[in-house]
């Protein structure tokens, strides 16, 4: 894609995240897009991603929607904000609660798109509505209410 991830928005101090963080080289360094009013990620799982043969880990795919909830909730914030992504200050935000449905096991070896819909934004709170489908069949679905994230996870003087 030709338009920035909203990970690559973060600033370095909050760039570590295991599923999102650009900065993490042993994560899944997940990159999240809006797609119109929806927003949407692809991952492609590598082999040690396995739960049995030929499938995905259910932990994976909570993984995915539980960072690509909290990006899309960044990047709802700076839309009702009406502002840029990356502008002063910034907005981050961690899990509050991750809800999985497992529909259908996640086959290994092929692209997963992680979709989500913002369903509410309330003060610090941001609701998001996803799916995990591969090749249109959705494979799993969930939730996840994501909250400003509290000044005292914010790392000072660039210590990580």
């Amino acid at each position: 894609m030709s338009q920035k991830a909203f990970q690559e928005y973060y600033p370095d101090e909050l760039s570590h995240c295991y599923g999102c963080g650009r900065l993490n080289e042993d994560g899944l360094q997940l990159k999240s897009y809006w797609d119109g009013e929806d927003t949407v990620a692809i991952f492609h799982p590598r082999p040690y991603h396995i739960a049995i043969p030929g499938f995905v880990y259910g932990g994976l795919i909570a993984s995915l929607i539980d960072c690509h909830g909290t990006g899309t909730a960044a990047a709802a914030a700076y839309r009702e904000e009406g502002r840029e992504m990356g502008t002063e200050p910034p907005l981050r935000f961690v899990t509050a609660s991750l809800h999985v449905e497992f529909l259908r096991p996640t086959p290994l070896g092929v692209p997963i798109e992680v979709r989500g819909s913002v369903v509410e934004i309330k003060g610090r709170k941001v609701v998001v509505s996803e799916t995990v489908s591969v090749d249109g069949k959705i494979c799993a679905k969930g939730q996840v209410v994501a909250v400003k994230m509290p000044e005292y996870m914010i790392p000072k003087d660039g210590a990580a």
